[in-house]
C-alpha cells in the first residue's frame, strides 16, 4: 500500500534535515494519513478510503464524499475513487429521470 492519498494524491516529498552545523541528510516528508469511512448519500453506502487529513476537511467542505468527488479531477484520484465517481456519477443521472 503507497503512502498517497486517494483523493488529491498528496504522496511522499523528500528534503534534508539541516543540522546547526548545516549538515544535509536525507528524509522523507509523509502525508498525514487516516483510514475513514464516508457515506456515499447517491450509493446508500460506506466507503473506507485512505486519505490524508487535509482531504477529509475538503471533503467536509465542500458537502460530502459526493460532491467533491463531482469536482474532483480524475487524474489526481485513485483507481478505486475513480471508479466510485462514476458510479455516483451514473446513479445520479439516473436518478431525475425516473
Amino acid at each position: 500500500m503507497s503512502r498517497t492519498c486517494e483523493l488529491t494524491a498528496k504522496a511522499v516529498m523528500s528534503g534534508n534535515n539541516v543540522s546547526h552545523a548545516n549538515n544535509k541528510t536525507k528524509r522523507r516528508f509523509l502525508p498525514n494519513l487516516v483510514k475513514v469511512t464516508l457515506i456515499s448519500e447517491a450509493l446508500n453506502q460506506n466507503v473506507r478510503l485512505r486519505i490524508s487529513a487535509n482531504a477529509l476537511r475538503s471533503v467536509e467542505h465542500r458537502g460530502g464524499l459526493d460532491a467533491f468527488l463531482a469536482k474532483a479531477d480524475v487524474k489526481e484520484l485513485s483507481q478505486r475513487a475513480r471508479l466510485l465517481k462514476k458510479q455516483i456519477a451514473k446513479k445520479l443521472a439516473d436518478q431525475p429521470a425516473a
